[in-house]
Formats: C-alpha cells, structure tokens, sequence
C-alpha cells in the first residue's frame, strides 16, 4: 500500500495541471481579416454606443468627425492590442511573483543483504524538502511585478492618446488638403477666364503679348498646385484609414468632417496649471514613475537576498525486513553566506534604481521642451492667422467695391475677375494659417495631456471574430 501513495498523489498533481491549448497564427487568415475590417460593422457599432453612452438611430454612420474615428481607432488600432497584450503580460508577473516555493519530495529505495537475519534487504527512504522564504522577499517581489503591472497599464492609457493624436493629425491634414483642393480649384478656373478675355484682347490688340504670357505662366503654376493637393488630399486619405487601423478601402463612402476654422481659446492649456499638471499627471510621467517604484522593490528584494533562505526536510525510512522498521528523522539547512553576500546583485539595482531616477527627470525635460516649443509655435500661428484674415477682410472689401462699380458699368469683367482671384489666394492662405494654427493646438494638446476620461474600452482586448462581422 505505501508502494502506491507516491503514484497517486502524482496523478492527482497531474491531473490539476493546464493543459496547453495551441491558436495557431496564419499569416494569410490574419491578413484576410485586416482587409475585412470596415466602419459598418455591427460589433463596432454596439461598442460606438457603449462609449457614446446612446443609440445610434442611424447606421452605417455616413458623416464621421474626430471624436467617432476615434472610437474606432480604439477598437482597431493593432498599437493598442500590443499595449494591452503587454500588461496582461505583467499581470500574470504578479500571478508569478504571488507564488511560493513548493516542496520537494525524494523518493530512494535502498538495497542492503549485509544485514544478518534479515528476511527483506529492501528499504525505501523518502525526505521532503520546504523551503521558507525570509526577510519578506515574496511581499518585495509581489510589490515590483504590481509596480510594473501598473506601469503596463498607464502605457496603454499613453498608447491611446497617440493614437487620438495620430487620428486627428491625419484627419486634419485630410480635410485641410480637400479644402485647398477646393480653392485651388477656383483659382484655376478664374485664371482661365481671364486668360480667355486677355487672348481675344490680345487678338484685337488691346493688350500687350506679355500680359497673356504672365497670364499662361499662372495657369500653369496653378494646375501644378492643384495637382499637388488632390495628390495630398488622397495620401491624407490614406492616412486617415492608417491613423484608425483600417485599410483605405473602408473609407470610400464615407465622409470626414473636421472644422479647421473652430478654434477654441487655449487659455486653459497655456496657464502655469495645466503646465504644472502636465509635468506631474501625464500618463507616460506616472508610468515612469511606476517604473521607478519597481526599481525600488526590485532593489529592496536584492537587499532582502543577503538572508539565506531556511529549507526543513522531515524524512521517513522504512525498511521491509525486521517485521518493518520505521525510521523518522527531521533536517534542516540554510545557506551560508559566508562567500557571497549578494552584493553583485545589490549594486546592480542600485544602478537601475538610480538609471531609472535620470530616465524620469530627463523625461520631465522632455515635457518642458515639449510645453515651450508648443506654446510658441501656437502664439506665432495665432498672430499670423490674426494678419492674414486682416488681408481676408480687405480683399474681400475690394472685391465687393469692384463689383458694386462692375454692375454700375464703371468696370470691365477683367477687373472684376482679378479682384476675386485675389479674395480666393487671400482665402487659401487664412486656410493655411487656419491648418497651421490647428497643427500648433493639436501639439500643445499632446504636450499638456490635460487628465481625459479614456473609455474603459481601451483596457479590454477586442476579439477578432467580433471584427469580421
């Protein structure tokens, strides 16, 4: 009977063990389903809903704006799934850091025919091994791997507010490129009025040949800048679908809505408070800090090595002969730290400590840089954009006094014709001002990082099946 307990107290280990479950990777089933992904599918848009906290009565949505690509590049976006596969990996750290040693059991038959009389030379040793750890190394241990499990987690909050700043970076530079597609195309068209009028005024002799020629030159250059920003507009497209995590396919029919002329006041992100909270809030500083916290623990766990840990081995022999004798016996060793004090180890995690206290304060610098490069480029570009709506304004005066003279009969069409050239050139560049200035609010907003309320979504993993509906 004592021959059987050790094979069933295995089978019974055994039997509480994972069983490893393969998911094999197919790079052609992976690639069909990043092909698949569109903006009309149902899973996305119950979690639209879940996030936008109401039902959407219409479906698929046709017109999208920065905050619904957003969502949608929260769902999609692959840096997310890295992000979250990464702190579930530092979540099962935990799991590894919580566990305790577990006890050795050694099993050793013996055979001895030298003892006289003896009926059985059999015996059979057995000795368990329970190790205990000191100085409170698991409590040091649980501590790093919650500290890095944190640090996981706050880079996927970072991780999200790249990918929002990605989105509207593309988005803007998208709408930003359809409008001057649009202006551009006006210039051209008014262009080639005038050069019509001057080409029969030329005929009757009332213009000089230079005149027609400066005329053609502008054309020319006109077209070449329209061709330009039609190609723009469709690599920024292209960007867009990048930005959110779908192919550019999935954004064919429908539109994106940005508006380059709505700029709020950014007093509230250039105040020395939205500063001070940025350099002590932002979820990339709490993460290296996070990070710190574990240089800590990781140091403080080396410092608790130096205390051996105690290791007690009861054992049990039994020997078959001599009507069963039964032999009981109780060990216990420790390690001697009479060579080695754990001091290699030590030192080394004083160093990481200490790398990661430089890594932290050269990341606050960062950020500063970062708030006084924004907030420069962000006044700059609002008193450019002051001038140039100014030019706008006045154009648009002229504009409107030639035509008023026009329907008087005091000016020709040609006349009329430049005026408006010039209020469309003056128009193109408050676009360009305007684009620039958002360009200057959308790094401003990066730098601050002002505290936002990311949807719980972005901490879950997305299932791909739920894509491919």
């Amino acid at each position: 009977m004592r021959f059987l307990l050790v094979p069933a107290l295995a089978s019974v280990l055994v039997a509480g063990c994972v069983r490893f479950q393969p998911q094999p990777l197919s790079a052609a089933q992976s690639a069909a389903a990043l092909e698949q992904r569109s903006l009309t599918n149902g899973a996305l848009k119950v979690f639209l809903e879940t996030n936008l906290h109401h039902d959407l009565t219409s479906w698929p949505i046709k017109d999208w704006d920065l905050d619904l690509l957003t969502l949608a590049a929260f769902y999609y976006h692959p840096s997310l799934e890295v992000a979250r596969a990464h702190w579930q990996v530092a979540q099962g750290g935990i799991t590894t850091a919580k566990g305790r040693p577990n006890p050795t059991l050694s099993v050793v038959p013996g055979y001895d025919n030298q003892v006289p009389n003896n009926p059985s030379p059999w015996m059979m040793l057995a000795t368990v091994d329970v190790p205990f750890e000191t100085a409170g190394k698991r409590k040091r241990r649980t501590e790093q791997a919650e500290h890095l499990s944190e640090s996981a987690r706050l880079d996927i909050a970072t991780t999200a507010w790249q990918v929002r700043s990605g989105v509207r970076t593309s988005l803007l530079d998208y709408v930003a490129a359809r409008r001057r597609t649009e202006l551009l195309q006006k210039q051209v068209d008014l262009e080639h009025e005038i050069g019509d009028r001057l080409e029969r005024q030329l005929q009757a002799g009332a213009v000089a040949t230079a005149e027609v020629t400066a005329a053609r030159v502008a054309l020319a250059k006109l077209s070449a800048d329209l061709a330009d920003a039609r190609r723009q507009s469709a690599g920024a497209r292209a960007s867009v679908a990048e930005a959110v995590g779908l192919p550019a396919a999935a954004l064919a029919s429908v539109s994106l809505n940005f508006d380059v002329s709505n700029l709020p006041s950014a007093s509230s992100l250039t105040s020395a408070e939205a500063r001070r909270t940025a350099l002590q809030s932002r979820t990339d500083i709490l993460g290296a800090l996070a990070d710190y916290a574990a240089s800590q623990s990781a140091l403080q766990l080396e410092v608790a090595r130096q205390y051996p840990d105690l290791h007690l081995g009861p054992g049990y022999g039994w020997n078959q002969g001599n009507a069963g004798d039964n032999q009981w016996q109780l060990g216990a060793s420790v390690e001697l730290p009479v060579l080695n004090r754990n001091q290699g180890p030590i030192a080394e995690a004083q160093a990481r400590r200490a790398e990661t206290a430089a890594r932290f304060v050269a990341l606050q610098a960062k950020v500063i840089a970062q708030i006084d490069r924004a907030v420069a480029g962000y006044e700059a570009g609002r008193s450019n954009l002051t001038a140039l709506q100014s030019l706008t304004a006045e154009t648009r005066k002229l504009h409107d006094n030639t035509e008023a003279q026009f329907e008087a009969g005091a000016a020709d069409r040609l006349e009329l014709l430049g005026t408006e050239l010039d209020f469309e050139t003056a128009q193109l560049g408050e676009l360009e001002a305007q684009a620039r200035l958002q360009q200057a609010l959308g790094e401003l907003e990066d730098a601050i990082r002002q505290p936002i309320e990311f949807p719980d979504s972005i901490y879950k993993t997305q299932q791909t099946n739920a894509r491919q509906q």
